[in-house]
């Protein structure tokens, strides 16, 4: 079965210039990682599940925070994964210092036989449109793209 996400490109204007939100992994393994690691707010969805609503749920439980606004439909684009992500642009504004993020357990360190807990996402970062190009995973990029001609 495809693998499916849903996620939220909140962008602002400052000076009106273009700035873009992403979220940066938690985790051991991101711990290092920076160009190229960094993502939009999403998360799996599944079939029977309206993706905007689950975008929306997905964006609350990276940052803490809900998200309203006016949603634009971006197309969707395909991961080297495979996976799908369908995303949202919408105008608006958050304090990247004040995330909270759920939590994922994985063992570590590997094969301990001890859970671990970690936050989803351990930090968040407002970019310029071409910091952010080189900053998220590379398959996101056309998102920002399309934004670029949207705004």
């Amino acid at each position: 079965m495809l693998k499916q996400s849903a996620g939220i490109l909140l962008y602002r204007l400052t000076n009106g210039l273009p700035q873009v939100f992403l979220v940066h992994p938690g985790g051991p393994f991101f711990r290092n990682k920076d160009d190229g690691a960094w993502s939009i707010p999403k998360g799996e969805y599944i079939d029977g599940e309206e993706p905007l609503i689950a975008a929306q749920r997905e964006f609350e439980e990276e940052t803490g925070q809900p998200i309203t606004g006016k949603f634009i439909k971006l197309q969707p684009i395909k991961q080297k994964s495979g996976k799908v992500v369908h995303a949202w642009a919408v105008e608006g504004d958050i304090d990247h210092e004040k995330i909270v993020s759920n939590l994922f357990e994985i063992e570590w360190p590997p094969k301990s036989g001890k859970k671990t807990s970690f936050p989803e996402i351990d930090r968040a970062g407002w970019f310029t449109v071409d910091t952010a190009k080189v900053k998220i995973i590379p398959g996101q990029v056309g998102l920002i793209e399309e934004l670029e001609t949207l705004i």
